[in-house]
């Protein structure tokens, strides 16, 4: 199982803890630390479109010019992702073929325990 996302983020926090109360074990992937991985990246875009992928509550989003906001699509949001690791909605698992995007304790008690 790996888990990517950034270390200081809230929600990756919450994710880390129910994995540790699973008592599953992960491998933790730092978007900071170690980029996304592009062709993860490719992935998640097609499986769940970029308005899944890109988190469009979070500051990075906010600070975004309007027009790149107005006018992101999959290409462009691909681009902005691998540059601001910050747009991608966190966290990311990758478990036995299964990705899951964000945090919820059902979803992921229902996929990966």
């Amino acid at each position: 199982m790996t888990l990517y996302g950034i270390p200081n983020c809230d929600t990756v926090k919450k994710a880390r803890a129910w994995l540790a109360e699973q008592g599953l074990d992960y491998r933790f992937h730092d978007f900071k630390k170690a980029g996304v991985p592009a062709e993860r990246l490719d992935d998640w875009l097609e499986r769940f479109g970029w308005e899944t992928v890109i988190n469009r509550r979070g500051t990075s989003w906010r600070r975004l010019p309007a027009e790149e906001r107005e006018t992101m699509d999959t290409a462009r949001a691909r681009e902005a992702a691998l540059t601001n690791p910050s747009l991608i909605k966190r966290p990311v698992v990758e478990h036995d073929g299964d990705t899951l995007i964000g945090f919820s304790a059902d979803d992921w008690q229902e996929t990966l325990a």
